[in-house]
């Protein structure tokens, strides 16, 4: 496996991404880059449509025209939030953000210009390294109490669960739009619990509305993701990933 930075790699150039393809010669390309400051979107909204719709749009267009296979990393934020049962791949997506839209547009890019496409749609990624929510809740661990969101519900999705699921997805050559994440869903207030739980912390965990923390980008309300794909690739439930997660620490 060949992992390029955005270092050694800008996939908003059109020339660099055809260069790195060509001369790396994959088997398959697959696009981990994105824009994920979701509230920041809204205030440059050239930068994110830069990173999530254009450069998507690059290597889309160098994948195909080598008849490559391209796996494409997108969002629960495709979806507006207002529904009342877990959304599958066929639900009509309606973002409601200025990082939602650029997602959105860079999936269809990918779709148009490459048929041989996996556009994978995964929620509330987190792993052991770098910044992400768990690791943010076990940095508040020290107070006395931590007020969390209980109103907004999506799918908690292990990196490496993920990982397993997009290799078991390339080997079926089922191209199209997948999604891919921990099975079933939660809030933020229940996923801080479970986790404090694991960490036998004795932190208070208080729940709060969205009101409470108000952001300049709109949250899902309920954008918990299942599959309706055949064939059926199911990741482990969401609060397996979590104890993973603490066992990994």
């Amino acid at each position: 496996m060949i992992a390029l930075t955005h270092d050694d790699l800008d996939i908003t150039k059109p020339d660099q991404v055809r260069g790195a393809v060509e001369s790396h010669s994959p088997d398959i390309v697959i696009n981990g880059a994105a824009w994920t400051n979701v509230d920041g979107a809204e205030t440059d909204e050239d930068g994110a449509y830069r990173l999530n719709s254009l450069g998507p749009r690059n290597l889309a267009l160098a994948t195909g025209a080598l008849n490559l296979p391209i796996v494409h990393i997108s969002t629960d934020y495709v979806f507006d939030g207002e529904a009342s049962r877990p959304y599958h791949e066929f639900d009509e997506p309606n973002p409601r953000t200025v990082y939602g839209r650029s997602k959105l547009a860079g999936e269809r890019a990918v779709a148009a210009l490459n048929p041989r496409h996996y556009i994978v749609r995964t929620a509330w990624l987190y792993h052991n390294e770098g910044r992400n929510f768990p690791t943010t809740m076990m940095g508040l661990a020290d107070r006395d109490e931590v007020r969390v969101v209980s109103d907004q519900y999506g799918s908690p999705t292990y990196a490496p669960h993920l990982a397993r699921a997009i290799g078991d997805l390339i080997v079926t050559g089922a191209y199209g739009t997948w999604h891919l994440a921990g099975h079933g869903g939660t809030s933020w207030y229940e996923l801080t619990c479970a986790l404090y739980q694991l960490m036998n912390y004795r932190t208070r965990v208080i729940p709060v509305s969205t009101a409470d923390f108000p952001r300049p980008a709109q949250r899902p309300r309920y954008s918990v993701l299942k599959s309706l794909q055949q064939p059926e690739i199911l990741l482990p439930p969401w609060l397996e990933g979590l104890k993973e997660f603490v066992n990994a620490l």
